[in-house]
């Protein structure tokens, strides 16, 4: 029996999430919104918390196709969901996963930024990407 591919092209953030892109990238100065977008992804995968795909919110934000989102960095990214859910490649709510993680990581830095107004965008980066090392040390 042959084995089946499952290929999705595009990922969107909520309605609500559109505008936390455009703030975020303009407060964190990274230029194109698919680096806060990757960023947020990592973000939500490391708080360990586990999405269920049946909660999908709306899909009515920011559009991005596979490519634009992960660049050449996909099989990194599609290791990372894999692993993290014990999931093959071919799950049927892979896309799902990576929209519920691109969402919830969003509105993660976003309440970060708001409970701390004054911080600078790459002091925040460097802090949590300081606490990831220091994790795996």
């Amino acid at each position: 029996m042959r084995q089946i591919t499952l290929i999705f092209t595009q990922v969107k953030t909520s309605l609500k999430n559109r505008d936390i892109v455009v703030d975020l990238t303009r407060k964190f100065n990274l230029g194109a919104e698919n680096i806060i977008a990757r960023i947020a992804i990592a973000y939500s995968l490391k708080s360990g918390v586990k999405l269920d795909p049946v909660n999908v919110k709306d899909s009515g934000g920011k559009e991005y196709s596979k490519n634009v989102l992960f660049g050449s960095y996909y099989p990194l990214y599609l290791a990372l969901m894999c692993t993290y859910y014990g999931i093959s490649e071919n799950d049927k709510d892979l896309s799902r996963y990576f929209k519920l993680h691109l969402d919830d990581g969003l509105e993660r830095i976003a309440k970060d930024i708001k409970d701390n107004p004054n911080l600078v965008g790459f002091d925040y980066l460097f802090d949590r990407i300081n606490e990831g090392l220091e994790e795996l040390c």
